[in-house]
């Protein structure tokens, strides 16, 4: 397959991720079979496409797509071989104003340009008649689902947070259940991770537990912590595989929001120089907030992890695509910034398919929901069964 990207504007400026894009027009080719087939796509600014629209279609305004079947190009892009299907030219200036107010990213409507595009080379055209619109318009959005609902890379890592397992255990004062037997299970029924939080009033996981968990964890351990110097000495003690910063309260039933990192920077950035100089990478646990990723990026964090309780909270489905398009532009505006990007907090096995197909999330953060579905199943089955929700829905042809 030769598919061929260029891109004339600055992706900077619209925060732009070119893998991205790359990706889904890959997957695209691949979900049309056209793998020996070549296609160029370019991605340009409103006076760049409006050039082409008035001389090529007479029309003296930018829109958003147009499309050169091979044997229709214009001179000066003409194809180079048989195999050329056709050349694509898409505005990101006009589909960055077409989702103004849309909740949508501007990835996404990008990609229904692409495939707006492509099927315009495979002579669909929905000017010809009205059934023909409404059979491009059901292809397209066919094809759009299946791009967002499989992530080319691999499957997103599962870290289970043990933490519920010693809620219990110190609900009667006693030994057990004991988290750190928990974790083992968790990991051999498949998990990629242990998270564990030394909150400090240590009302759950407690010091002996982590430092058998340093021992015993085979796959990575994950210390959420607050900013706090008492728990910053543990943690640079026993060397956990990488720490997560969350805001902590003492009467708060569990975590409530992210880290206001902008407005904690100096207190943040010591944190993580300390880290830093134990090895230990650093992930901030934030808001979907762009001004956060920012920050989070500026101090040094190498992960952050994106707060996904608005959305697993979300009373009406409304409310909940709201809250999904926020998760996925912070994710994506956290990738192409060079952060690599976890999620968690109130995700179940309702709620985590969606986050998981998102393809610029490494790892999701799941404990309460595997915790309360081990009391029915078991811990080695619950685990198992919210892998089986991790996987990828589709396969590339």
């Amino acid at each position: 397959m030769a598919l061929h990207l260029l891109f004339q504007i600055d992706p900077g400026h619209y925060s732009l991720n070119k893998k991205i894009i790359r990706s889904r027009a890959n997957r695209l080719m691949g979900i049309l079979q056209l793998q020996t087939s070549q296609v160029s796509m370019v991605f340009m600014s409103d006076p760049e496409i409006s050039t082409y629209n008035r001389k090529y279609r007479r029309r003296k305004r930018p829109t958003n797509v147009l499309s050169f079947p091979a044997g229709d190009y214009p001179p000066e892009i003409a194809p180079s071989s048989s195999k050329e299907l056709g050349d694509v030219l898409i505005s990101v200036d006009t589909a960055a104003r077409e989702i103004q107010g849309v909740n949508k990213s501007l990835h996404d409507r990008l990609t229904e340009l692409m495939i707006h595009g492509i099927l315009h080379l495979l002579d669909y055209d929905h000017e010809r008649s009205d059934e023909e619109a409404r059979r491009m318009q059901e292809k397209e959005k066919k094809i759009f689902q299946r791009i967002k609902g499989f992530r080319s890379t691999s499957m997103v890592k599962l870290a289970v947070n043990v933490d519920h397992v010693a809620t219990v255990r110190e609900a009667r004062g006693i030994t057990e259940p004991d988290p750190v037997l928990a974790a083992g299970i968790c990991e051999l029924a498949g998990a990629s991770g242990i998270v564990v939080h030394l909150r400090e009033d240590r009302r759950h996981i407690n010091d002996r537990d982590v430092r058998l968990l340093r021992r015993i964890v085979k796959t990575k351990l994950n210390l959420e912590m607050a900013s706090a110097r008492e728990i910053i000495d543990i943690a640079v003690e026993i060397k956990p595989d990488m720490v997560t910063l969350v805001p902590e309260k003492r009467k708060e039933l569990t975590t409530e929001g992210g880290l206001n990192v902008s407005g904690n920077r100096k207190k943040l950035r010591n944190t993580i120089s300390e880290m830093e100089k134990a090895g230990i990478p650093v992930s901030l646990f934030i808001d979907p907030d762009q001004k956060q990723i920012k920050a989070a990026k500026e101090i040094g964090a190498t992960f952050v992890e994106l707060h996904t309780g608005r959305y697993c909270d979300a009373m009406t489905a409304q409310e909940r695509n709201l809250e999904f398009r926020m998760i996925e532009e912070a994710a994506e505006i956290a990738c192409d910034a060079g952060l690599q990007v976890n999620a968690g907090h109130g995700l179940d096995y309702r709620t985590t398919s969606r986050i998981a197909a998102l393809e610029t999330i490494e790892e999701l953060s799941i404990g309460h929901a595997i915790i309360t579905r081990a009391v029915f199943v078991g811990l080695n089955q619950a685990v198992r069964e919210m892998l089986a929700l991790l996987k990828p829905s589709f396969q590339e042809h």
